[in-house]
């Protein structure tokens, strides 16, 4: 994948602190910034997902008012920690 470059300000405390650490890691700044970035992004990629996948069941939920009793996953999870492979429980 080709590489771009972009300008970043830093604190100076940061821009210090990132420095000693790169020495210490025997990395450059800048590889350990893109690999901050790089983690940070695919963190909130993850949680818009699951904020996403929230929604959706919200929105399945308000529709239907069909759910899962709390009480019917733990007995589920229960069983998959047994070793059976069953299904999950379906919504009522």
């Amino acid at each position: 994948m080709p590489l771009t470059t972009t300008n970043l300000k830093l604190d100076t405390g940061v821009k210090e602190r990132l420095q000693k650490l790169a020495t210490e890691k025997r990395r450059s700044a800048n590889w350990l910034m893109g690999d901050a970035i790089k983690l940070y992004v695919e963190r909130q990629e993850e949680l818009s997902q699951y904020d996403r996948n929230t929604n959706e069941r919200l929105a399945e939920y308000g529709a239907t008012g069909k759910y899962v009793p709390g009480e019917a996953v733990d007995a589920w999870l229960a069983r998959l920690e047994a070793g059976e492979d069953v299904p999950p429980p379906e919504p009522e």
